[in-house]
């Protein structure tokens, strides 16, 4: 007899496996001998009042044995003279759509314009020293995507798009630790990640797939409203049958290629804002309710989201324990983002606090027609490198200076390592924005008791979240609504947010890609 339990334990509790079985047995009202085998399926912390508790479900089997589950290992390998599908860029959606085809036994060409993850450390080292954005290889383009350097969240609301699991047991099979498997909020951390990534590389290429760093797509090849290929920087042509877009959300010349080449896009809304970062020790004491951390729980982190005059305002990619990061992708721009370790053992806490862009908030920048939203992004950025010093050095303001809109005088450590300058936020960003934000500071103040304090810091600015345009595509084929055998995917496609959401899109597109070629 099978049966789902759940129970609700103390930290000490949780983590003693071996009085599980007893502690399911006396849900059951059994004795523990009566259970034949029992397996933890969900874990999470339910941290709204003290004492804290661990939920955990359980897969219990009562007076029999399981039948016996054979899994069948995952064969990535393309058949003898298989067709061939060029994936444009190497990030999650990129890298599971290249997973998915082998899958099917078709050949991906895999192709990233920056570099592979161990060159693109190197870089990132010294954009950190030096102040220098390489404009394709930093925290944005390279072997991995965006989301090699973050948090490695893989938290997702998008199951209904897909197979959730199937992503996270890829991410196991790997390299990654099981329990993303069961966490209700698992992440793999920025420590984790480029063995991972690098893991999935070499399962590409032994399964006959290729793969081509420092290889930038600048032209389509098309013909009778079908595409047969792609052109890159040094004019070499890569042919194939069909072509996947996964370029990522900050892959902006392709936006302007597309347009070029005659391709529709659609303007959607998206969000900007700031890096908001606090003590972690702070945080901690707020969401469990001690100033002493209890030593089996995790990092403490949070989310936030209110409504401040009809526009959202929320908390995004949000790292315990973790850094602040240069996440520019050319010169003249400064952009923060946040990443942490597996362990999250940073002193601070950061996370992005983003207003909703609607396109009535863009009127001023009717002029650029469809890259209204990119050009209101482009000057943001802009603004912030010269309050910065032009340099990555990034504008900064205590968080209730910023409400007040009084000059930070002095600013607190932070662990941004290019360095900040105290500026007045309010002349960096719109009064659309900055009114918005300063209304739900106060507001999450309110609902978190200790996270409105002059301890805060918030540095401008947070502009990548998601695209503001979208490229059409047809909603069962997945094909640009223009040209046969093209498939934009990912955030940079409009249709994903985050490391998940992107994978299950590119793996989307292989199976729909291997069902047309069948």
């Amino acid at each position: 007899m099978r049966k789902e339990v759940d129970l609700r334990l103390s930290p000490e509790e949780a983590q003693n496996n071996t009085q599980h079985i007893h502690y399911l047995a006396q849900k059951l009202k059994q004795k523990p001998e009566q259970i034949k085998a029992f397996k933890l399926l969900r874990r999470s912390i339910d941290a709204r009042k003290s004492p804290i508790k661990i939920q955990m479900q359980f897969e219990v089997f009562l007076y029999e044995m399981p039948e016996e589950s054979i899994t069948k290992p995952l064969i990535y390998q393309a058949t003898k003279n298989a067709k061939k599908v060029v994936v444009i860029g190497a990030g999650p959606a990129g890298i599971y759509a290249a997973l998915g085809l082998l899958e099917k036994g078709i050949k991906p060409i895999l192709l990233e314009r920056g570099k592979m993850v161990s060159e693109r450390k190197v870089d990132l080292a010294l954009l950190n020293k030096n102040h220098h954005v390489n404009p394709e290889s930093n925290y944005c383009f390279g072997e991995g995507g965006a989301g090699t350097f973050s948090d490695g969240k893989l938290f997702t609301r998008s199951s209904k798009r897909g197979n959730v699991k199937y992503i996270l047991d890829v991410f196991v099979q790997h390299g990654a630790n099981p329990d993303i498997l069961i966490d209700a909020h698992p992440h793999l951390g920025t420590n984790k990640l480029p063995s991972i990534v690098k893991n999935m590389r070499e399962t590409i290429l032994n399964g006959g797939g290729e793969i081509h760093f420092e290889t930038k797509a600048v032209d389509f090849i098309l013909k009778d409203n079908r595409i047969f290929g792609i052109i890159d920087q040094n004019g070499n042509e890569y042919l194939a049958d069909a072509v996947i877009l996964a370029t990522g959300h900050s892959a902006r010349d392709i936006y302007y290629l597309l347009d070029k080449k005659g391709l529709a896009l659609e303007a959607k809304d998206f969000a900007m804002g700031v890096r908001i970062e606090h003590p972690q020790q702070l945080i901690n004491t707020i969401q469990y309710h001690s100033p002493i951390k209890h030593p089996l729980l995790p990092t403490a982190s949070y989310s936030l989201v209110c409504q401040a005059q009809d526009r959202g305002v929320f908390s995004f990619c949000m790292c315990p324990g973790g850094i602040i990061v240069p996440s520019a992708t050319g010169p003249n721009q400064v952009v923060v983002n946040g990443m942490s370790n597996a362990d999250r053992n940073s002193p601070y806490a950061n996370s992005g606090i983003v207003v909703s862009v609607k396109q009535d908030d863009l009127n001023t920048y009717t002029k650029y027609g469809i890259f209204a939203g990119l050009k209101y992004q482009e000057e943001l950025e802009y603004l912030a490198y010269k309050a910065g010093g032009e340099n990555q050095t990034a504008p900064a303001q205590r968080m209730i200076d910023f409400v007040e809109n009084r000059f930070s005088n002095s600013l607190p450590d932070t662990s941004y390592i290019p360095g900040i300058k105290s500026a007045e936020l309010h002349n960096i960003l719109p009064a659309a924005l900055s009114n918005r934000l300063s209304e739900a500071f106060q507001t999450f103040g309110k609902k978190m008791q200790g996270y409105y304090t002059r301890e805060a810091l918030i540095l401008g600015v947070e502009s990548r979240t998601s695209s503001p345009l979208r490229i059409p595509r047809e909603k069962e084929s997945m094909e640009h609504t223009q040209i046969k055998n093209l498939y934009p995917v990912g955030e940079g496609a409009g249709y994903a947010g985050g490391i998940v959401s992107s994978a299950i899109d590119g793996y989307n597109a292989s199976l729909k890609i291997a069902e047309k070629m069948s």
